[in-house]
Order: structure tokens, then C-alpha cells, then sequence
């Protein structure tokens, strides 16, 4: 993934095209997931941390990228992050290893503060 905001980015123009095509499911599943990522026994950045773990374990890019927003938006830290995606290498082996490093980047994309052009670009972390 080079960059989760551009890869956001590049979903959301595809994305705009189908939901004109089926704009009930969008609708449906834009309910389903304000329900279900709301506060309530568990709170909106844990469920967030979940999904991001989940988004690993599917090996999917705009997943990550989505819920590394999330959660970077509903105050988890980066050791919340790297906690999570260890379960996902417990519970995957070799594909965690691979796709969590991929998640962990997609946090730092939203989380941390984005340079400015007098800032130069932003070291690797």
C-alpha cells in the first residue's frame, strides 16, 4: 500500500460510480456500519481496532485503510495499533507478519500530523 489517504482517495472516485448503480446497498450498509461501529458496550475505537485486526486478517488494502482512519479518528495510539495487529499475527502466522506492517503504516498516515511544504517530506517511521 503506498499511501492509505491516496489509496482512500482512489476507492472513494471508483466508489462514487457503483453507489449510483446501487445506491440501496450503500444506503444499507452505511446504516449497518454506523450501527454497528457506534459506542456502546465495546466503545467506537475498540471496534475500530477489531475491524483494523479483521481488515489485516482479509489481507485487504482499502479495509486498512478505512479502519486505520477510525481509529486513528477515535484516539487509539500506536501501541493500541501494534497490540492489535499482534493478535492478528497470533492468529495468522506469516500473513500477519505481512499485512500488519501495511496496517501500522495506514495508522501513521492519519494519526500522525501531515507536513506542510515547508516541512519537507515526513521520515519513515
Amino acid at each position: 500500500m503506498e499511501n492509505a489517504r491516496h489509496l482512500n482517495t482512489e476507492l472513494a472516485q471508483s466508489g462514487r460510480r457503483l453507489r449510483q448503480a446501487i445506491p440501496e446497498v450503500y444506503d444499507a450498509y452505511s446504516v449497518l456500519h454506523k450501527a454497528t461501529l457506534a459506542d456502546g458496550a465495546l466503545s467506537a475505537k475498540t471496534k475500530e481496532l477489531i475491524a483494523l485486526a479483521i481488515a489485516v486478517t482479509r489481507e485487504c488494502d482499502g479495509c486498512i485503510a478505512s479502519h486505520a482512519r477510525g481509529a486513528a479518528r477515535h484516539g487509539a495510539t500506536a501501541q493500541e495499533v501494534a497490540e492489535a495487529i499482534g493478535v492478528t499475527i497470533l492468529m495468522n502466522g506469516g500473513p500477519g507478519t505481512v499485512w500488519g506492517p501495511r496496517a501500522l503504516d495506514a495508522f501513521h498516515d492519519f494519526a500522525d500530523p501531515q507536513p506542510t511544504a515547508s516541512d519537507g517530506p515526513r521520515a519513515a517511521s
